[in-house]
């Protein structure tokens, strides 16, 4: 029999760790694989071009599609790298995914769709898992911009001020009916 509370003891520095190497990880690999096609931009554009050239997409419409993958893939990839703009970052490779999945697929390159299926899962448990992006540059900016925990605690927290209001209500009322 297995107990009510079955849930992993996970610990939440554990988790920030895995999703931090995880997004650095998927980062680099988008960034390289920008990066290395980055100078030979027209070469892969023929060999996109040749590859599709069978299928009813317009040339001119595979062209801009070849043009466009290794910048998305050189700047989202650094991006996701540093953890600067996270979540667009996340969006604009989960939204090139879906163009290269359409692609690959329409192909029938049934390895290819396999391997980009890997890419789809992780970006989303990334995008998904958000808030544990603490070791990022984005993390780093909401923690300057909340300020200290000194500052935190000295902030008016919504509804806070209604107890206070109540007590002075109630004092001069009493205050009315002592006179």
């Amino acid at each position: 029999m297995t107990s009510s509370n079955s849930s992993p003891n996970l610990r939440q520095s554990d988790i920030v760790l895995a999703y931090t190497f995880l997004r650095v990880i998927l980062g680099i690999n988008f960034f390289n694989h920008g990066f290395t096609r980055i100078g030979n931009i027209p070469g892969f554009v023929d060999t996109m071009v040749g590859m599709f050239q069978e299928t009813f997409i317009p040339t001119p419409l595979v062209q801009i599609n070849a043009i466009l993958v290794s910048p998305i893939e050189l700047i989202f990839g650094l991006l996701l790298t540093l953890g600067l703009f996270t979540r667009l970052s996340l969006i604009a490779l989960l939204g090139l995914m879906v163009v290269l999945m359409y692609g690959v697929t329409l192909l029938q390159n049934w390895d290819a769709a396999g391997s980009q299926l890997v890419y789809d899962f992780l970006l989303c448990i990334l995008l998904a898992g958000l808030r544990f992006n603490t070791f990022s540059v984005d993390g780093w900016w909401q923690r300057r911009q909340a300020g200290t925990p000194q500052q935190q605690r000295e902030t008016v927290k919504p509804l806070n001020f209604l107890p206070k209001l109540a007590r002075r209500r109630q004092r001069s009322v009493t205050r009315l009916l002592h006179r």
